[in-house]
């Protein structure tokens, strides 16, 4: 709780009883405020402008809420800091629904929890819309609940939503999220009648998984415009972190076919591993911006780990879909040719594993790469469905998986990642963020491995895009880069196919015998 003064008593060091003025701590204290306050008067600013003004008893018991403020009247008023928001790159996305279809669709956000859904979701309603009604599902009051049991009167139901929130509506100008919309699955099938009314726009965010559990009951509307959001990206991380120079500079670089010098790659480097242990993850992102600790950090990312594995018994009871989770990284670290289900648990049939594949999927935990047995344009057509290797979401939680045997991770630990003297194999550590990158980039994930034909070694291309008519092999390499013979036998097995070859490493970017090395730094970019 903060007390602050007019301009008038801070010179005569009094305070006038009743008033209380709030003000986000974004805010430099003691903005214009008014000279003659009467005693009763509450004032909160949100940053913009005065929101809320009350001049009466102060056990009146009403909630307001607007932003980054929440104040009672029950004898005490409460002032709350927001989480930082993120610049993220699916705002454009969604701008570009409510300029060409939020007349038509609703928006649905799809995407894995704590990857910052519902943040983005209220952002975006706070700046883009005149006003807006957030309804968490998860915490709203029956009231509210029971107001989705008859929405056959849409002017009776609109008026008892503004009456209840207290916020009004505009025609055309306002916006309703329904946050955690599945878990009420008959709102999300009034969907179909709010669109087609046509005086609000809708934003839906929740979890897909839960979303097609709950879905067997209700109509599934078909006005829904589906996105995907991800973990932050690099360059998202870049701007968490205030460095608006290093992404513009990796794009310069990777235009002109430009090494970045000793220097600088060493720093680019550097910031990427930070990234990669820190992950995307807005959550532990805000807890590295707040506490400079690794180990903190780390704590945080075992949360959602935790999270995540709670919602892996509503997939199966038996725990097998968490034991598939946490058996990643070893399967990655073993450089199997496919992911090895005894590595989860023993015994477990091939048959059953598939069967939680989608829905793992649907989750927005894992990546997945699936064997391409004809590498060439269209290789989801051709892919091989009992051939897969599996990745986490987010490079930063797959280091907590990496060290779960630990019950924290020290950050010693973390120094060594960070310098990269950790006396490990980090190649896997460096597949999983290239996987990570490239699926949020578009990419559905192809690999590709052929016999040796003098001896029983496999060559593997770890994976595979297409550009046009062309493909793109990408070998990643986190030792020698010198020796790629898995990439030099592929390429003369399908050189009609080939349009770019990558070898990614952690050295400076070169250009050499038709084959781009890139610092891993530079995927993103590609």
């Amino acid at each position: 709780m903060l007390d602050a003064r007019t301009h008038k008593e801070q010179k005569n060091s009094t305070l006038v009883k009743g008033c209380a003025v709030f003000l986000s701590l974004s805010l430099k204290i003691y903005r214009n405020w008014s000279e003659n306050l009467y005693p009763g008067y509450v004032i909160c600013y949100s940053g913009k402008n005065t929101i809320k003004t009350y001049n009466g008893d102060l056990r009146d018991n009403r909630v307001y809420m607007n932003g980054d403020l929440r104040y009672t009247f029950d004898g005490k008023v409460e002032c709350y800091m927001d989480k930082p928001v993120f610049k993220r790159k699916i705002y454009n996305e969604i701008r570009e629904w409510k300029e060409n279809r939020s007349d038509r669709y609703a928006l649905l956000i799809k995407g894995a929890r704590r990857v910052g859904k519902s943040t983005i979701a209220e952002e975006f309603a706070k700046k883009e819309f005149k006003s807006y009604i957030l309804i968490d599902f998860a915490h709203t009051s029956k009231a509210i609940i029971d107001l989705f049991d008859d929405t056959y009167d849409l002017d009776f139901f609109f008026l008892q939503l503004q009456q209840l929130t207290g916020i009004r509506l505009y025609e055309k100008e306002s916006v309703i999220i329904f946050d955690e919309v599945q878990l009420l699955p008959k709102a999300r099938q009034a969907i179909k009648y709010l669109v087609a009314d046509g005086r609000y726009k809708y934003i839906e965010t929740g979890s897909l998984l839960s979303i097609k559990r709950n879905t067997k009951d209700i109509l599934i509307p078909s006005e829904e415009h589906k996105i995907s959001m991800f973990p932050m990206d690099f360059e998202e991380f870049l701007w968490a972190i205030g460095d608006e120079i290093s992404a513009e500079t990796i794009r310069h670089l990777l235009k002109n076919k430009k090494p970045a010098g000793n220097v600088m790659h060493r720093n680019l480097m550097r910031i990427f591993r930070l990234y990669m242990l820190i992950g995307g993850m807005p959550q532990a992102v805000e807890t590295y911006r707040e506490k400079n600790n690794l180990q903190v950090v780390d704590e945080t990312k075992r949360e959602i780990v935790d999270l995540y594995e709670e919602d892996f018994t509503k997939i199966d009871g038996t725990g097998l879909a968490g034991d598939i989770y946490d058996a990643i990284p070893a399967n990655l670290s073993s450089n199997a040719s496919r992911y090895i289900l005894s590595s989860a648990r023993e015994g477990i049939r091939s048959e059953k594993v598939r069967e939680l594949i989608p829905d793992m999927l649907s989750s927005y935990t894992v990546n997945i790469a699936y064997h391409a047995n004809n590498p060439a344009v269209g290789m989801s057509l051709e892919k091989d469905a009992g051939r897969y290797k599996l990745f986490t979401s987010d490079v930063g939680l797959f280091i907590t998986l990496a060290f779960k045997d630990k019950n924290y991770t020290e950050n010693i630990i973390y120094n060594k990642l960070l310098s990269d003297k950790l006396d490990t194999n980090l190649g896997y550590l460096y597949e999983n963020v290239v996987a990570q990158m490239l699926t949020a980039k578009g990419n559905n994930l192809f690999y590709y491995t052929m016999e040796s034909e003098t001896s029983n070694h496999l060559y593997e291309i770890d994976f595979l895009t297409s550009v046009g008519n062309k493909i793109c092999p990408i070998e990643v390499k986190s030792g020698n880069y010198r020796t790629h013979k898995s990439l030099d036998v592929f390429c003369n097995k399908f050189s009609n196919r080939i349009r770019d070859k990558y070898i990614v490493h952690t050295k400076d970017y070169k250009w050499e015998n038709g084959i781009h090395y890139i610092p891993v730094y530079m995927v993103p970019f590609l």
